[in-house]
């Protein structure tokens, strides 16, 4: 498929998701919404994927939401208010959609942050798995300050990520936070001095990540967002079923054999999905 707003290739089991609307500062437009859920849908037909990495050409990963496109949509005052009330909270359904496809990709995602991540920005990376930066990038719940309450990710996944007082703060107030402190307070796993080494730590990691057997990892990031949603016993429960269906006794003897002869395991790929159409 042909994107406006990004790109996507697939090499060595990664799946590169770019945002490619550098002179727009990657902001978000109409396209881009529709863009990203289809994009994480071409990557889940990709059998051989097995990690994700999102990044961004430019000098900024994104200023978040295209005020130019949509500004008009969230100050209209031409219908009957109940029936646009109902019309936003729709879209707004849809635009929260485009981010919860990051966060249910049943494969590992990693951010790779430089220069401003704003408002959509929040949104985007909280909902990612990994989230590495340059020191130039700095963080900002950006909603606050144009008078919306963040409505599409941020408030509901950032506190997982940061303490309660921190996300409050950042909420409320809508001041940056540099690399440094994003680094500090455990929002980033790595802050790197410059975009090339940013870029090359990315992929680093993203090879490491694609070199581990894919139902291991699959099943691992089920097992945390499920975790995550439910009780200490309800996962327990959950992970018991799925290793007692999911464990490959395939993998289990590749990991051995290859430590045995010192080398890289060689997982097999995923299967892809069945038509049924």
């Amino acid at each position: 498929m042909a994107y406006q707003t990004l790109t996507l290739s697939v090499a060595d089991h990664i799946a590169r998701v770019t945002l490619s609307r550098p002179d727009a500062l990657n902001t978000m437009n109409r396209v881009f919404w529709g863009e990203m859920v289809a994009a994480f849908n071409e990557v889940a037909g990709e059998p051989e994927v097995r990690c994700v990495v999102i990044d961004s050409q430019g000098r900024h990963f994104t200023a978040g939401l295209d005020l130019n496109e949509f500004g008009g949509d969230l100050m209209s005052q031409d219908s009957e208010p109940a029936r646009r009330a109902d019309q936003l909270r729709r879209m707004i359904g849809r635009m929260q959609e485009t981010f919860s496809v990051i966060d249910r990709c049943r494969l590992p995602v990693i951010a790779a942050i430089q220069g401003g991540c704003i408002g959509g920005g929040m949104d985007l990376v909280s909902a990612c798995d990994i989230r590495l930066c340059s020191s130039d990038a700095f963080f900002t719940v950006q909603e606050i300050n144009i008078a919306i309450t963040a409505d599409v990710g941020t408030l509901q996944r950032l506190p997982y990520l940061l303490p309660q007082g921190v996300v409050r703060e950042l909420a409320y107030t809508g001041r940056r936070m540099p690399a440094d402190e994003a680094f500090q307070r455990g929002l980033v796993n790595r802050s790197y001095d410059s975009h090339e080494a940013l870029h090359n730590g990315v992929m680093e990691l993203a090879a490491e990540i694609a070199g581990k057997s894919p139902l291991a990892l699959v099943g691992t990031k089920e097992m945390l967002n499920y975790a995550r949603d439910h009780t200490v016993t309800d996962g327990l429960n959950y992970v018991a079923t799925w290793n007692a269906a999911m464990l490959s006794g395939a993998d289990l003897m590749e990991a051995f054999t290859a430590r045995q002869q010192k080398r890289d395991p060689a997982y097999g790929d995923l299967l892809a999905d069945r038509d049924v159409g």
